[in-house]
């Protein structure tokens, strides 16, 4: 399945410090793949347009049950609006319904490193998992 990739919505100062998350779902099913893959584009849009982003990039394998998102923000409260605000919160509390594993991480980088590598991502993931 064709990934969404990395867009800045919002451009930040090449040495300001910006935070970023990556996250890995899975899905139950691969009904519920199919259903989180459906709304993943307006998700993405969203955070497009979301004050204090600075990037946002999706990999789905639908087939596989996994997406992973890796996003950068002006700092963590920006992140927070957006994880509170619509139309994100209804899709996650429609998305822990068919949800296998949900992981996330956090750390922040100098803004001139963007965009970020799903490589990074994924090892950054796996290190919070082994950490828990």
């Amino acid at each position: 399945m064709p990934d969404i990739p990395w867009s800045t919505p919002t451009q930040a100062s090449p040495d300001a410090e910006v935070y970023v998350m990556a996250s890995r779902f899975e899905t139950a099913t691969l009904a519920g793949a199919v259903r989180f893959f459906l709304k993943a584009p307006g998700i993405v849009l969203q955070i497009r347009k979301a004050p204090g982003a600075h990037g946002v990039a999706l990999r789905a394998r639908v087939l596989g049950r996994t997406f992973l998102t890796l996003s950068a923000w002006e700092d963590r409260d920006a992140l927070y609006r957006f994880a509170r605000s619509e139309p994100h919160v209804s899709s996650s509390r429609a998305a822990a319904g068919f949800m296998k594993e949900s992981a996330f991480t956090f750390w922040t980088v100098r803004a001139s490193e963007l965009p970020l590598t799903w490589a990074e991502a994924e090892r950054r993931l796996a290190e919070q998992k082994s950490n828990h």
